[in-house]
């Protein structure tokens, strides 16, 4: 009896939970919603993809989940999303700033867009600094909550991205250390999760020549960590962790997913079997 109790448990950690989803329709997204509803939270799916919305909700069913169409880079938007989690379920505990975008992968600084780049910084900054907004407004009456921004290794390297993203995920970083050491003080954690590439909807569009498995070899080769392929599911595990109550102590964290690419520099290949 006891060890069922405590199955159940570790089997619904954010029972009871609220959650805003900004690019919740596909991809890293939809996958950490399925995952939230399976663990007890209720779920609002905010995306510019009004079908594939719709269609993540249908699979979680009515009762647990809802749409609102949002375009994270306008503020009413944002507004509405966060209103309507408290509207429709009566509370917001946890934020997840997913939605992202990257510019055409041109090389040279000289041949990057004004445009492109003030577009990627839009969606991927100013999203995560109305998100992280809108959810403090409605957080802060219950004194708790968890903000979680989407990151990349990106956020700590450069090389290996566009311009203008490196830049946004070195900015989502900052803003969630600055946005923790503010709401900290007023219960709210605020954290970043940041992964290696996956073969996900976004990596495929940005790597069209490839196959899924190219990408996952591609990925494989150049992390130290072997014989594991990272995929959605990880982030959205590490998404549960920052959402429940485990991680009570947790704020201003960047907590990289990458199987150990970032921490290695194997260019000397001193450990090459």
């Amino acid at each position: 009896m006891i060890y069922d109790k405590f199955l159940t448990s570790i089997g619904r950690r954010l029972e009871g939970k609220v959650a805003v989803i900004t690019g919740g329709a596909a991809g890293i997204g939809k996958t950490t919603a399925k995952l939230f509803s399976q663990q007890g939270c209720r779920v609002i799916i905010a995306d510019i993809q009004d079908e594939l919305g719709h269609s993540v909700c249908h699979e979680i069913g009515p009762e647990m989940s809802s749409f609102v169409h949002c375009d994270v880079t306008k503020e009413d938007d944002m507004k509405n999303a966060v209103d309507e989690a408290v509207s429709r379920f009566g509370k917001l505990d946890i934020m997840f700033n997913n939605a992202g975008t990257i510019d055409p992968p041109k090389i040279k600084i000289w041949e990057n867009e004004k445009s492109d780049f003030e577009r990627v910084l839009g969606v991927n900054v100013t999203g995560v600094f109305l998100g992280t907004k809108h959810a403090a407004r409605v957080m802060l009456p219950a004194n708790q909550g968890s903000i979680i921004n989407n990151g990349s290794v990106s956020s700590i390297m450069g090389g290996i991205a566009s311009h203008a993203y490196v830049a946004s995920k070195h900015a989502v970083v900052g803003l969630t250390k600055n946005a923790a050491a503010e709401l900290g003080q007023l219960g709210i954690r605020v954290n970043c999760v940041s992964a290696f590439a996956i073969a996900s909807p976004f990596v495929r569009n940005v790597l069209k020549k490839y196959d899924d498995d190219v990408i996952e070899k591609k990925v494989n080769g150049l992390a130290s960590l072997k014989g594991i392929t990272l995929a959605e599911q990880d982030i959205a595990e590490a998404a549960v962790y920052f959402g429940s109550d485990e991680s009570k102590c947790v704020s201003g964290h960047n907590f990289v997913i990458d199987g150990a690419f970032t921490v290695a520099n194997t260019s000397f290949g001193i450990f090459d079997q």
